[in-house]
């Protein structure tokens, strides 16, 4: 099996050649971060715009450097949500046309499905189901049960802000540059991680749910008090979110029979934050999954893995199937796909 996988649902844009049988024939990722910088954040128009000029080469180079032709292909899976809407519809554009160019089945996939098999790429072994995934990235935080190829319980979100975000909203108030969760990482590692008294929202409490939202509001105050070094701040900071990660997620863990932690989206690429949730799961006794630093952050070699799973399963969809900027998980997705129906 041969799947081409697209992705451009916020500012990277990505395309991969991706085999049945885990092999990833070629890839590449152009991220934006000069193009955004000035602005400290991500701007949807610009974002967009990129992915226009940027993709269809993107394209032919991996097929290039795979010595393939849209021929060969079997499926071609594209992003289709969540995410940055005009970002969305570039790749899953690009997807519909070359489906149906080449006479080629087309499978929309879930952003956060991506995220959710891509241990599965990096890992053979890791069989269905895995009932405990931690799915933390900029735009969302959630604890999931994982039976199957569309088959997901989600089991905790988060009620405001996402860790991710949260790291990136951080990172500007301490006036690092854009992107800011590397810049905290990078910048955490000369400070103290208990110089600074921060809150961990909802740690201890019995619900499940994450909460970041009064966390980054006292980085604001302890940033605007001048009476912490930033790299003490940083530090703290970091610190805070793994605690609340580590306590909601042990939470999910004595709750449910899970035999393995899976981990997986763009904040299980900081280290911390990886050593933490492996340290939580040989205490319970747990296997640990998370994929290497490059599959957690956005990349289309995740987007062509679930569109092969998918495609395996039997799963294709329309060329009328919408793009969505937002669309949950854990919702019946297949019987609302092509409806246009916005979950």
């Amino acid at each position: 099996m041969l799947v081409l996988g697209l992705e451009s649902s916020c500012d990277d844009s990505a395309a991969a050649l991706v085999t049945g049988d885990r092999v990833i024939l070629a890839q590449v990722v152009v991220g934006q971060d000069e193009a955004h910088r000035p602005f400290g954040g991500i701007v949807p128009e610009i974002a967009a715009r990129a992915h226009v000029e940027r993709l269809p080469q993107l394209i032919r180079q991996v097929l290039d450097e795979a010595k393939a032709k849209p021929s060969d292909l079997d499926a071609i899976a594209a992003t289709a949500g969540p995410g940055l809407i005009g970002g969305v519809m570039v790749a899953l554009l690009a997807g519909k046309g070359l489906a149906l160019a080449a006479r080629k089945p087309l499978v929309a996939v879930n952003h956060l499905e991506g995220h959710a098999l891509s241990p599965r790429l990096a890992d053979a072994s890791l069989d269905f189901p895995y009932l405990l995934l931690l799915l933390v990235s900029g735009g969302h935080c959630q604890l999931l049960e994982v039976r199957g190829v569309g088959q997901y319980r989600r089991l905790a979100t988060t009620i405001d802000d996402a860790a991710g975000e949260a790291f990136d909203k951080a990172a500007k108030l301490l006036g690092l540059a854009y992107p800011g969760g590397p810049a905290i990482e990078l910048l955490a590692r000369e400070g103290d991680p208990r110089a600074v008294p921060l809150p961990r929202p909802l740690v201890g409490s019995g619900e499940p749910h994450f909460s970041f939202a009064g966390l980054k509001s006292a980085v604001q105050r302890a940033a605007a008090s001048g009476a912490h070094r930033p790299a003490d701040i940083a530090a703290s900071f970091q610190q805070a979110v793994v605690d609340c990660l580590v306590d909601r997620t042990q939470r999910a863990l004595a709750a449910c029979d899970a035999p393995t932690l899976v981990v997986a989206g763009g904040v299980a690429a900081n280290q911390q934050v990886r050593s933490a949730l492996a340290d939580l799961a040989q205490q319970n006794r747990r296997a640990f999954s998370v994929p290497p630093g490059w599959l957690c952050t956005d990349n289309a070699a995740m987007i062509a893995w679930a569109g092969a799973e998918r495609f395996a399963a039997g799963l294709t969809d329309p060329l009328d199937v919408p793009a969505r900027a937002r669309w949950p998980l854990d919702a019946d997705a297949d019987k609302v796909r092509g409806a246009g129906v916005k979950a």
